[in-house]
């Protein structure tokens, strides 16, 4: 192999994980692709040579990376995502998609990813990189700061708000779609009680519209509410199309007319619906590729 390609093979065969890293740290496909490419740049300045585990050398960087690009959003004021939902990846069920695969193991529903938007950009390294990737406390500690006490700290108070607001969904991908399904069935015919039935008494209804549609920016909570709400728009249930939003049940809203009105990610825990997810922002739906969903 000629040597100077050997540095890139190596990269190569970290980026999805990288890729994976990135996403979770900032809600955003396109900046996770740039956070990557930035780690990348900063590998090819850098004698590796002695590093003995470069996984996890790669992973701290582009977890230096990621903080700072949150930072930067805190410093810019810039609305932060938990006023929009993080980029939602799409898939169909059956349909084998390798590079989602990895993108989306462990799982991470949109509602964490939601929930994981509201924390602070030190909590949001320490919890991600620690819960979710495993990287020691000692290796999370000089990218945010702070001792590995300090660390394990930011990490525990960011995962009791995580299992406070996004409880781990079924893992049964059947029993999730069985609660997607009875929910517009009750939708379609206006079946007050048979919603109730499939909601949790503390469901939570997050909608974001965007710049556009900022009437629709609301949360909604509790099953009386949301009953209420989805009886209201239930002509829209004969257009629903079956989806996988981040690797949970879900569904594709295409209209009439063929353009999305909206993307809708359930979360589902005990056969019960807890968290309901709504992207009306068409600005965003324009820009997501919904050709598989007949859009």
């Amino acid at each position: 192999m000629d040597e100077k390609s050997v540095p890139t093979t190596r990269f190569e065969e970290h980026r999805p994980h990288l890729r994976a890293v990135a996403y979770r740290m900032l809600g955003s496909i396109s900046e996770a692709d740039d956070a990557v490419q930035e780690t990348w740049l900063r590998y090819d300045r850098t004698d590796t040579r002695e590093v003995e585990n470069l996984g996890g050398w790669l992973t701290t960087v582009v977890g230096r990376v990621c903080l700072n690009l949150l930072r930067s959003r805190e410093q810019r004021r810039e609305d932060p995502l938990e006023s929009r939902f993080p980029d939602p990846v799409l898939g169909r069920e059956g349909v084998v998609d390798p590079e989602q695969e990895v993108l989306l193991a462990d799982s991470v529903g949109l509602a964490l990813m939601v929930v994981l938007a509201q924390l602070s950009p030190a909590e949001r390294v320490a919890f991600v990189l620690h819960d979710l990737f495993a990287v020691p406390f000692e290796e999370i500690a000089p990218l945010v700061e702070k001792t590995a006490a300090a660390t394990r700290q930011l990490a525990s108070r960011a995962r009791r708000k995580v299992q406070g607001q996004a409880p781990a969904p079924d893992r049964d991908l059947a029993r999730q779609r069985a609660a997607v399904d009875a929910f517009f069935a009750a939708t379609r015919t206006g079946d007050l009680d048979a919603l109730l039935a499939v909601l949790d008494p503390d469901v939570v209804l997050r909608s974001d519209g965007g710049a556009l549609r900022a009437r629709q920016n609301v949360v909604l909570t509790g099953a009386a509410t949301v009953a209420g709400q989805a009886v209201m728009f239930r002509s829209l249930a004969p257009f629903v199309r079956p989806a996988l939003i981040n690797g949970a049940a879900g569904v594709v809203v295409v209209g009439a007319n063929g353009k999305p009105v909206s993307i809708m990610a359930f979360t589902v825990v005990d056969g019960t619906i807890v968290a309901i997810d709504v992207l009306v922002d068409p600005e965003r739906l324009a820009w997501l590729d919904l050709a598989a969903f007949g859009a």
